[in-house]
């Protein structure tokens, strides 16, 4: 007989992974730590081998656990995509841009948005990468009707938002412990240095930039090149990253979706915001 995976046992493994901790996964889901611990003994149970480590600061995948990961997304995803489809009469057609920040992109959600273009093949996405000033231009040009992007500003208020961990990374073999932690930087303006610069004073930490990008890939590239080290959600850590344990811990992330106005009631564009919504687990979601 084969395992039949519960699918609240996988969104509670899949927010577990993506917080980082079993606490702060526990209070995205409303449930408490002890249940949801014995829910990740009862899947690892029928996975038969251990899907998390203990580290520091919280949990970390195993080997085991990092391969289970996209199939546990990918049965979630197809779960909410296949109520979706049954609510929905008629079909699908039309033009869809949607705009995705960088430290997305290494995610599942390219993958999804492809296979949902199979199923509706009538349906044509554009996807774009950029910032939150970039994202809230394009949905007011017309260039995009969805947005999944940080830096919300007062000028757009999402339809629904989630908050992804910052972590520390960096190359393997780096000694970035005898001086100032040399980091690497999103170039203003951005956010995420006042957090940056306030865990490191606050824990006493001197630091210096060595390193300053304006796009995701020009940080991946400085991290793999030993410059420094560098606050990422953890899609964005590379297979030669590491993550380190003995920096201060830091604010998480706050993210959302924005919706072009005007475009409510529109099959398509609630068939493609009810998809993401599932992708990135609805009790996440606040």
């Amino acid at each position: 007989m084969g395992i039949d995976f519960d699918t609240a046992l996988l969104r509670s493994f899949i927010v577990a992974a993506r917080t980082g901790s079993i606490s702060r996964a526990a209070q995205a889901l409303g449930r408490t730590q002890p249940a949801l611990s014995q829910k990740l003994r009862r899947l690892e149970d029928l996975v038969g081998r251990p899907l998390f480590e203990r580290t520091s600061s919280g949990v970390a995948l195993t080997q085991a656990g990092e391969a289970f990961l996209p199939y546990a997304e990918r049965v979630l995803s197809l779960a909410g995509e296949a109520l979706a489809d049954m609510d929905r009469a008629g079909k699908l057609t039309g033009r869809c841009g949607i705009g995705l920040m960088e430290d997305l992109v290494s995610t599942s959600l390219p993958q999804e948005l492809t296979v949902f273009t199979h199923r509706h093949p009538d349906v044509t996405l554009e996807l774009i990468t950029g910032g939150g000033a970039t994202m809230l231009e394009a949905l007011e040009t017309g260039r995009i009707q969805l947005a999944l992007c940080g830096n919300l500003q007062a000028r757009a208020t999402p339809r629904w938002t989630w908050r992804q961990p910052l972590v520390w990374a960096a190359r393997r073999d780096l000694d970035w412990k005898t001086g100032p932690v040399p980091l690497v930087l999103f170039s203003q303006p951005c956010t995420r240095r006042a957090t940056i610069f306030e865990a490191l004073e606050r824990a006493g930490r001197p630091w210096r930039i060595a390193f300053e990008g304006t796009s995701l890939s020009g940080l991946q590239a400085a991290v793999q090149a030993g410059l420094g080290v560098a606050a990422l959600m953890r899609p964005s850590l590379t297979a030669d990253m590491i993550e380190l344990d003995d920096l201060p811990q830091l604010a998480d992330v706050e993210l959302g979706l924005l919706r072009r106005a005007g475009t409510e009631g529109e099959p398509m564009l609630d068939a493609l915001e009810g998809l993401l919504r599932n992708l990135i687990v609805p009790d996440v979601l606040h």
